[in-house]
């Protein structure tokens, strides 16, 4: 019987989805060319069942990414209950580029499998789209933004950090492009 795209997996199923995941992260974050018959085997899971929760590559490096960034989406509601809204956005993206340039080989698997389609669309659903709609929101009732920042525009603003050499000094890069993304966000704001 086939269920609905929607429909909740199985018991079962979902505990094979979490294994690949957790394996997937492990391999992905040590190596960006990791091969997916070796994180199917690690993982105790036949090629079947591993293309049909991943048909390729990027849909399982931007799965494992989503999976991972829950937490760091999570404190955008976190920060909001301390900080003023416009404190609030910038650590929120200090967060995010340090959560994703610790992941060195998850940001180089990022980057490849992102490179093919030139932009980071496929992160403008979930979690973190759900978070920077958050900060964009408290921080446009604020009136410290533009009025009319989406957050697809959000996300093509910081595409630049998966260009940043994890292994380079990143944080002042990172620094410095989330500085001008931010600039470039108060600019026109009603409370400027």
């Amino acid at each position: 019987m086939q269920h609905p795209k929607d429909a909740p997996l199985r018991s079962d199923a979902q505990r094979n989805r979490e294994r690949i995941l957790e394996v997937a992260l492990a391999e992905l974050t040590h190596s960006a060319d990791a091969p997916l018959s070796a994180i199917a085997k690690k993982a105790g899971v036949g090629q079947g069942t591993f293309y049909r929760n991943f048909p390729n590559r990027e849909s399982l490096v931007l799965e494992v990414y989503r999976y991972e960034v829950q937490q760091v989406a999570e404190a955008a509601s976190q920060l909001l209950e301390t900080r003023t809204p416009e404190q609030a956005l910038r650590e929120w993206m200090d967060r995010l580029a340090q959560y994703a340039m610790a992941k060195a080989g998850l940001a180089d698997a990022m980057r490849k499998a992102t490179s093919a389609r030139g932009s980071l669309a496929g992160l403008g659903h979930g979690p973190v789209t759900s978070a920077v709609a958050l900060l964009l929101k408290a921080n446009e009732d604020a009136g410290t933004i533009r009025p009319d920042v989406t957050p697809d525009d959000f996300v093509l603003a910081i595409a630049g950090l998966w260009q940043i050499d994890p292994h380079s000094d990143w944080q002042s890069r990172a620094g410095r492009l989330l500085d001008l993304v931010m600039d470039g966000l108060r600019t026109g704001a009603p409370g400027e």
